[in-house]
């Protein structure tokens, strides 16, 4: 329920509208796995909507080398590296405002989870649009690769040094 796989579903809904050959996939599993492929089915877009079920290391890098897109509508979300992982591999990125990585990341798009028009307007724009899908692979990419934990471990020091000095 965390994860807002309902809101990602009605967005694909509105995206094959406009565009037919696109598939949707979504990884992971949980409790809401099969109330999200009967959605699917009722809003007749199972023949473009896979459910991969939970993926582990390979699987997931595999994923997302096929991907052009990655999405992310989590309502809750303490961090989520996941969007790392996927701008990691060159796959322009999609992210709730409300995840805690939305705080760090810049070179995605950030939309309220809730905002399917918001969410299905990113990916029509991603898929149709070659420089925006370039801009945000080139630039998602430079960016994660300048996150490391020395970076952050430093971050966190500097506050702690400033604190102790007011």
């Amino acid at each position: 329920m965390q994860k807002g796989p309902e809101y990602f579903v009605e967005a694909a809904v509105q995206v094959l509208r406009k565009v037919h050959n696109v598939q949707f996939v979504m990884a992971g599993g949980g409790d809401m796995m099969e109330k999200m492929i009967r959605l699917a089915a009722r809003r007749n877009i199972a023949d473009r909507f896979h459910f991969a079920g939970f993926l582990r290391g390979k699987q997931v890098y595999e994923m997302l080398k096929a991907s052009d897109v990655y999405i992310m509508p989590s309502v809750s979300e303490p961090f989520g590296i996941s969007p790392l992982e996927a701008m990691q591999m060159g796959v322009p990125s999609i992210i709730s405002k409300q995840s805690g990585c939305a705080e760090i990341l810049d070179n995605v798009i950030k939309v309220d989870y809730w905002d399917t028009n918001a969410i299905a307007d990113a990916i029509y724009s991603i898929l149709e649009y070659p420089g925006m899908y370039k801009q945000l692979r080139e630039n998602g990419l430079a960016e994660v690769n300048q996150i490391t934990w020395d970076k952050a471990g430093q971050k966190v020091i500097n506050i702690y040094r400033s604190l102790i000095n007011h």
